[in-house]
C-alpha cells in the first residue's frame, strides 16, 4: 500500500467525504472533539499570545473561526476546495486552497507566529515535506502545534510500529463513503520527523478523555532548534 498512491487516496477521500466531514463537524456529532479535542487545541494555541496564526488543513474552518474570534488574524489552508467553500461561507479568516505539494514548494509567503496542524497531518511524505516547509512559515520564536493521535492510544491491537493503516469514520455521523488511510507514528517517529524538518520538541500535552481516563490526543509544540 505505501507509496505516492497511497498519499493521493488521502486527498481522493477526503474530498469525496467533505460534505460529511463538515455536517460532523458542525453538528457535534465527534464526541471526543466536543468533549476534549477542540478546546484543546484552542487553548494550546491561545497559551502562546500569536498575533497571527496559519492553520494548516483547516477543513471547513472551525478553528479559523475560533482564533479570529479570539482577535487573531488567521490564515486557513486546505486541499480540498469544497471545505475552503464551506470555510469561507461562514467567513471568519482569509481562506485558501492549498494543497500540500503547493506549501512544500513555497507557494505560502506569509509567516506567522503559531503554525497549526490539528489532526491534519495524515500521510507520510507529504507530512515530511510539510514540516520541512513549517520553520519558512514561522517568526523568529515562533511554534509549531500539532494535535494528533495518541500514538499509544491509536496503536489498538496493531504492532507498535510506523507505516500505514486504513482509516475509519466511526464516530463521526452519518453520510460518509470510503476512509482515508493514514500514517501511523509512534512517539519516536514524530520527534524523529520533527528532527528531520529542522525541529525540536519544545512541549508536550496529553488531553485525556474524562469517560475513559485516556488520552484523547496528544498535542505537539515544536520550534527551530
Amino acid at each position: 500500500m505505501p507509496g505516492a498512491s497511497t498519499e493521493s487516496r488521502i486527498l481522493d477521500a477526503w474530498q469525496a467525504n467533505a460534505d460529511a466531514w463538515t455536517g460532523a463537524v458542525r453538528n457535534g456529532c465527534i464526541e471526543s472533539r466536543q468533549l476534549v479535542t477542540d478546546r484543546a487545541i484552542v487553548d494550546a494555541v491561545l497559551a502562546q499570545s500569536p498575533r497571527r496564526v496559519i492553520d494548516l488543513g483547516c477543513g471547513e474552518g472551525w478553528l479559523t473561526r475560533a482564533l479570529a474570534d479570539a482577535g487573531i488574524a488567521v490564515i486557513g489552508v486546505d486541499a480540498v476546495p469544497s471545505l475552503i467553500e464551506a470555510a469561507r461561507a461562514d467567513g471568519g479568516g482569509d481562506f485558501r486552497v492549498l494543497s500540500y505539494a503547493e506549501l512544500t514548494a513555497g507557494a505560502l509567503r506569509e509567516r506567522a507566529d503559531v503554525v497549526v496542524c490539528n489532526f491534519s497531518l495524515l500521510g507520510e511524505d507529504s507530512v515530511a515535506g510539510v514540516l520541512a516547509a513549517v520553520p519558512s512559515l514561522l517568526e523568529a520564536g515562533g511554534v509549531l502545534i500539532v494535535q494528533t493521535l495518541h500514538p499509544l492510544v491509536a496503536t489498538g491491537d496493531k504492532p507498535y510500529r510506523d507505516g500505514w493503516r486504513e482509516g475509519s469514520w466511526a464516530g463521526c455521523g452519518e453520510g460518509f463513503a470510503e476512509p482515508a488511510p493514514w500514517y501511523f507514528r509512534t512517539m519516536g517517529g514524530w520527534l524523529a520527523a520533527f528532527a528531520k524538518a529542522g525541529l525540536h520538541l519544545k512541549g508536550m500535552l496529553e488531553p485525556i478523555h474524562p469517560h475513559t481516563g485516556r488520552p484523547a490526543s496528544v498535542i505537539f509544540l515544536a520550534g527551530e532548534s
